[in-house]
């Protein structure tokens, strides 16, 4: 399916990826791209047959910030009224794993949306940064709070008050990306994990997805009680007892609904 604003294309079975194409703003943030990207994710997370998303920019950009034009004459009132919570929860609030193809800028909005994804493969043209203080502003869609807990309070705190960007290397020694690969192989890499993710257990893997993004939001104590009564309550599914067995008996898992060509002899 293909919309002005955002590509949604099947790269391989049981992989969608979600695409920016704003290419000549550099994948600016407008409104009419949140919603098309908002509604681009509910239909994935709704999607059975999907089971990994891909989240890609272009090669010059991954996604630039927010459109401006957009900001300048807006009062508080109506950037209340965009609803952006419920645009951004569409992202970050996906059952399945997601995995953002960083090349080029990922600035304010694009850096908040990269730190959405469960994974972020980037190039090392990739440059992450917050510049909102520049322009009088503070980041809005989460990076005081996800920075935070990704690279930590004094490394987040220089980033968020200075709003100076990052290149790939330090994003990876810092703990703000996954890998760096070259450009080029930015968006294979993310295809190959992708894949990779696609072959195992589904019901593991959203457990395991929801079980960290429970600890980044309570207590140590509450996370513990999540994960062990998520742990128990796979001992239900067929895919627990196909892993076990296939491991004892030496040969490839086939779990239920593994699209074709996946198994777990990795």
């Amino acid at each position: 399916m293909t919309t002005d604003l955002v590509l949604v294309s099947t790269l391989a079975p049981g992989v969608a990826c979600v695409r920016l194409n704003r290419p000549h703003v550099l994948n600016a943030l407008n409104l009419a791209l949140r919603r098309e990207l908002a509604a681009a994710f509910a239909r994935c997370d709704a999607d059975d047959t999907v089971r990994v998303v891909v989240l890609a920019g272009g090669e010059r950009a991954f996604c630039a910030g927010a459109d401006l034009a957009e900001y300048v004459d807006a009062d508080p009132l109506e950037i209340a009224g965009r609803d952006m919570g419920r645009l951004w929860d569409a992202v970050g609030g996906c059952r399945k794993p997601v995995i953002a193809a960083v090349r080029g800028y990922a600035l304010g909005g694009g850096c908040e949306l990269a730190m959405h994804a469960d994974l972020i493969v980037a190039g090392t043209s990739a440059r992450f940064g917050q510049p909102e203080v520049s322009i009088g502003l503070m980041p809005g869609g989460g990076a005081t709070q996800r920075l935070t807990r990704a690279i930590g309070k004094f490394r987040a705190m220089q980033l968020l008050l200075t709003g100076e960007a990052i290149d790939a290397g330090e994003a990876l020694r810092c703990g703000l990306v996954s890998e760096v690969v070259d450009d080029a192989a930015v968006e294979p890499r993310a295809l190959a994990l992708a894949k990779q993710l696609a072959a195992l257990p589904v019901l593991a893997v959203r457990s395991i997805k929801e079980a960290v993004l429970e600890s980044m939001a309570g207590t140590l104590d509450a996370g513990l009680r999540f994960e062990r009564k998520s742990f128990q309550l796979l001992f239900a599914t067929s895919d627990k007892t196909e892993g076990i067995r296939a491991r004892l008996e030496k040969r490839p898992a086939r779990f239920a609904g593994t699209p074709p060509g996946g198994d777990d002899s990795r």
